[in-house]
């Protein structure tokens, strides 16, 4: 499940992505708040985040605002997650970047539950990974899943 923080920062960026089609320029934290339906002050410290990851540039003066840097496709879905919500695996021993080593589980190889989340997450991963910020911008509610899934190279 995705945090609200989370539909937060998929909300504003998509408002980026839109006025990056249209005109281009830079939209002031307000306008995106109000067009997305996002509390200002949330959308501030998740705006910094993503800036801070290269994904949105923020203009300074009078007409400043932010601006979605790269194109829509070139934004994962999987790398957003991370960033705003830290690691997407069910399971510590299951993650690529965070991995731990779960403190009750003797032997990784022989752990049931391991074994049994490792095939949910895999399939789930194969997907979240194939998804853009394009998929969610472009003709919503037309995602073939299984084209999306074909996309990913993991």
């Amino acid at each position: 499940m995705i945090t609200q923080k989370m539909k937060y920062g998929l909300k504003a960026l998509m408002e980026l992505a839109a006025e990056r089609a249209r005109e281009g320029r830079p939209l002031r934290i307000e306008e995106i708040a109000t067009r997305s339906g996002t509390p200002k002050r949330f959308l501030e410290h998740i705006l910094l985040e993503i800036r801070n990851a290269g994904f949105i540039a923020s203009v300074r003066g009078r007409h400043g605002g932010y601006v979605l840097i790269k194109e829509p496709r070139e934004v994962p879905l999987s790398a957003l997650m991370r960033l705003i919500d830290g690691p997407i695996a069910p399971l510590p021993c299951l993650s690529r970047r965070a991995y731990q080593r779960c403190e009750d589980c003797p032997d990784e190889d022989a752990c049931r539950l391991r074994k049994v989340f490792a095939q949910v997450f895999w399939s789930y991963l194969v997907l979240i990974e194939s998804l853009t910020l394009a998929d969610l911008v472009e003709q919503p509610g037309s995602l073939d899943v299984v084209e999306a899934a074909r996309r990913v190279e993991i």
